[in-house]
């Protein structure tokens, strides 16, 4: 484990290697305790660099066996060498050399999950962003890029199956028990992007023809026994490469595609070329076991890891400051796809309600950076919401900005420019300036800047002289080390709407720049005024979620429920019933805390049954509509002295009264609902379910008693349908007989599949109420339990601390105790998963004092305590700030 160097990486010190490594052989003679990694590097010095220039190359609790330049020893007084760092003085006049580097490490001891590592019988790497160092000394850094030659020795019984990047060149045998491979990739990548997996498994097959007619051999790795379960990965697999040919005109580059799933994985998944890496959260479904959210997550991941073939390995980043040229721009490309593939509208709502969820919080916390940050000190901290969500939302924009045809033409610029190279945000932008004839220095402040910006609007419309004017003012926060913030450009999508529920199209538009249906936002303070606007509007701004702000408009409640019932987007049109909805509970919040019962007014209740009955609109939505803002949705619109007990009075009291008020109706919906077919995990069918079941929980509360719920998870046929009765059961009755005989028979059917019963621990890890910390100690001893696995510790411990917020944020502290104590035990074994379990603490400051002071004295305890990782060290120390 690597503890704290104190060491500060900043953008404006980058520079070059002074070496380059352009060809790299490996050989692994793998052994689950003592394998050798045997590295021959070709180095290359840089022209100009003096030859008094020592190699300096990056380790990671290496043990180094032997050294030798060009075939010859390297004596002791030729180099330094220590496990985290190798410095050799003693080298050749010729600036191209061979380096040959023996090294030896244990996988089955590295539970960090990073480098080489050996878990459930299988060898497996993850190398993502510094991890290839905890392999061989190297220059392991993404601006470093080699063409790979990788020899896997092991033993036939152990791993008859061995894979590497790029494409097999050879397999042989080495004697009765052990056998070798082969693979050469030729493209060159940088170290993170290297892969090995050698182990046991189970496969299915298929090809692909690519548009200019090459077969590639597709093949997914899994355990045994779950073959069946990686079909519906294959076919997203398959709809992703022809989309990426479609959408992009990228077309894949090798002979074969590889994707292996493991159930001992940081990630959600790796990209390494040729070879991705997969927890197997994301391979593996079938009707019986998956949801439709898990089979959406399958869709969208496989693609995603897919579409970095291009954006990230065939293009990568100069230096992990540009960690969303790669990330935030697959992300784009993967929503954009998912869009495709399903309905476009609930997707966008999806993204729109993570976005807000998750990184707006990241925004105004401790924890807020640019998209492009300017510094860190641990880069695993940096896979974060902002890099990945926000760095799609700029992609997004910048679509917005320039329209779909020259968005296309400035991509495909990038690609031509840039194939085979490391490249910078300014790379990028200068491909969409030079496509699109733009100057866009002020767009990408988006990189920049941390924060995200409001903008407060108001309008007036002039009858006599038939003018709408919208006013807009734009702030953005100061956020540490940040003072002094910039107008940002922000693209406003916009629709005029009359009293008839029909667009109104202006005559014109003064005062700002308005192109087709988009005001773009310059400056603090602008105005633009339509004209030939005969009746006075009712403005939907923001549509499509265009921009990645929050909106404070002087719109009156009544224009917001004409919104909800006629905008003619989507997007707006859920924007407005979500400002309505968050407006009462937040009213009931403060009720709750002067000691009374919330109002709820019988306007809103019914316009949430319009909706819902709404037969006209796509039953995926009409479920958005139904589902209320969650609580932490509540505190983050508060800002500040949250009490979640509070939160969640005022959130139970408005499903109650929305139950009630239409229990009849939702009641016949939901019979109406019923699949009575084969199961489907298409977008249409997972649309009906996802509505029903929502209605399920409003009849649950509406009738008080389990026994709906308990008829649907005994009587369901699919994972979707049971998952949401057990839900139910344990949130709304937990405690009660039909709960408990649930929660037994979800385990004793399902006892022996880890994916699945991460979803029975995460269920009872969020029933809300203080009685939740008693129920996460318990089921840390249960048998199946271990923090070893990173599914199992997020589904529980993860599950508890950041979607529990009346357990977790108990009012005496015991559970900041308990998770304090959880962190530092996993830290010991594991700081990238301690480090990202413990950002649920980042918005400790919007809590009451008393919590408050709780979460303050917890995050203390952390700090001060002996031999933090570099990861948690990080984390805790920007928390506190």
């Amino acid at each position: 484990m690597r503890t704290d160097t104190g060491q500060l990486f900043r953008l404006e010190d980058y520079r070059p290697t002074d070496y380059l490594i352009p060809e790299t052989e490996l050989v692994f003679d793998l052994h689950p305790e003592r394998t050798i990694v045997r590295a021959t590097l070709v180095v290359q010095r840089r022209e100009g660099v003096d030859i008094s220039q020592p190699l300096i190359l990056d380790g990671d609790e290496l043990k180094l066996v032997s050294l030798s330049i060009n075939g010859a020893p390297l004596g002791e007084n030729g180099y330094q060498a220590t496990p985290d760092r190798l410095e050799i003085t003693d080298l050749p006049e010729e600036n191209r050399f061979t380096l040959e580097i023996v090294t030896e490490i244990n996988p089955t001891a590295n539970r960090q999950l990073m480098g080489l590592y050996r878990s459930s019988g299988v060898y497996c790497t993850q190398c993502e962003a510094e991890g290839f160092r905890r392999i061989t000394y190297f220059l392991d850094r993404p601006d470093v890029l080699s063409v790979y030659t990788v020899r896997i020795e092991a033993s036939k019984q152990q791993a008859p199956v061995l894979l590497s990047n790029g494409n097999p060149v050879e397999t042989g045998d080495l004697g009765p028990d052990r056998h070798f491979a082969v693979w050469h990739d030729p493209h060159p990548k940088p170290s993170y992007l290297f892969a090995l997996v050698a182990g046991s498994l189970g496969s299915i097959s298929d090809s692909f023809t690519t548009r200019s007619g090459r077969k590639v051999d597709l093949a997914i790795y899994v355990e045994h026994g779950k073959e069946a379960r990686a079909l519906y990965a294959m076919d997203a697999l398959k709809r992703s490469m022809k989309w990426d040919e479609d959408a992009f005109g990228r077309e894949y580059d090798l002979d074969v595609f590889n994707i292996v799933a493991v159930s001992d994985f940081n990630m959600g998944a790796m990209e390494n070329k040729g070879l991705n890496v997969f927890n197997d959260k994301y391979v593996l479904a079938d009707a019986e076991t998956a949801t439709d959210s898990d089979y959406a997550g399958i869709e969208a991941v496989i693609a995603h890891e897919y579409f970095h073939n291009w954006t990230g390995n065939r293009i990568t980043c100069r230096d992990w400051f540009q960690l969303c040229l790669k990330e935030g721009l697959t992300v784009f490309r993967d929503h954009e796809f998912s869009a495709d593939q399903r309905s476009r509208a609930v997707k966008r709502i999806a993204e729109v309600k993570t976005l807000k969820a998750h990184q707006f919080p990241e925004d105004t916390g401790p924890l807020a950076h640019p998209v492009r940050p300017r510094q860190y000190r641990e880069i695993n901290n940096f896979y974060t919401a902002t890099v990945y969500e926000k760095g799609s939302e700029v992609v997004r924009m910048i679509r917005t900005i320039l329209g779909p045809e020259l968005f296309r033409k400035g991509m495909d610029l990038y690609f031509e420019r840039h194939d085979g190279e490391a490249a910078t945000i300014e790379d990028f932008i200068k491909a969409f300036e030079d496509a699109a004839g733009l100057e866009l220095s002020q767009f990408a402040l988006w990189y920049e800047q941390a924060g995200t910006p409001n903008l407060s609007v108001s309008f007036d419309y002039d009858a006599a002289e038939k003018t709408f004017a919208i006013e807009f003012e734009q702030s953005l926060k100061a956020t540490p080390g940040q003072n002094r913030k910039k107008p940002m450009h922000v693209p406003i999508e916009f629709g005029l709407i009359g009293p008839d529920g029909r667009e109104i199209v202006p005559v014109s538009a003064d005062g700002m720049e308005v192109t087709g249906n988009v005001i773009h936002l310059r400056q603090r303070n602008e105005t633009v005024r339509f004209t030939g606007i005969e009746e006075r509007p009712v403005p939907s701004l923001l549509r499509g979620f265009s921009a990645p702000v929050t909106l404070a408009s002087e719109l009156p409640r009544e224009d917001l429920i004409f919104l909800a019932r006629h905008d003619g987007d989507p997007v707006g049109r859920w924007q407005a019933l979500t400002k309505l909805l968050t407006g009462k509970l937040i009213a009931g919040v403060k009720r709750v805390r002067g000691g009374k019962a919330p109002l709820i007014g019988v306007d809103i209740v019914g316009l949430v049954g319009e909706i819902v009955a709404d037969e006209t609109l796509d039953p995926a939505f009409r479920a958005l509509c139904l589902t209320l803002p969650g609580e932490s949705d509540i505190a983050r619109e508060m800002g500040s002295n949250i009490d979640p007990d509070a939160v969640l009075a005022s959130r139970d009291a408005l499903v109650k009264a929305i139950a009630v008020a239409h229990a009849k109706p939702f009641a016949m919906l939901y019979d109406a609902l019923v699949n009575r077919g084969v199961f489907s995990p298409d977008a249409a069918s997972a649309g009906r379910r996802a509505l029903r079941n929502s209605l399920l929980d409003y009849l649950s509360v509406a009738e008080g008693n389990p026994s709906r719920a308990a008829a649907q998870y005994h009587a369901s046929d699919n994972m979707t349908d049971r998952a949401a009765a057990l839900g139910v059961l344990v949130h709304r009755f937990g405690g009660s007989e039909s709960a408990a005989a649930a929660l037994a028979a979800f385990e004793a059917r399902f006892g022996g599949d880890p994916l699945v019963m991460d979803k029975w621990f995460s269920g009872q890890a969020t029933r809300p109420g203080a009685a939740a910390l008693d129920t996460v100690k318990d089921l840390m001893r249960h048998k199946l339990f271990s923090l070893d696995n990173p599914n199992r510790a997020r589904a529980l411990i993860g599950a508890f601390a950041t979607a529990n917020q009346t357990g977790f944020n108990r009012a005496d502290g015991e559970a900041y105790r308990f998770f304090t104590e959880t962190i530092l035990k996993i830290d010991r074994e594991n700081p990238q998963l301690a480090a990202r379990l413990l950002t649920a603490l980042r918005s400790w400051r919007s809590l009451e004092p008393v919590r408050r002071e709780h979460a303050r004295a917890a995050l203390a305890l952390i700090a001060n305590a002996d031999k933090l990782s570099t990861d948690v060290k990080d984390i805790v120390e920007r928390t506190l700030g």
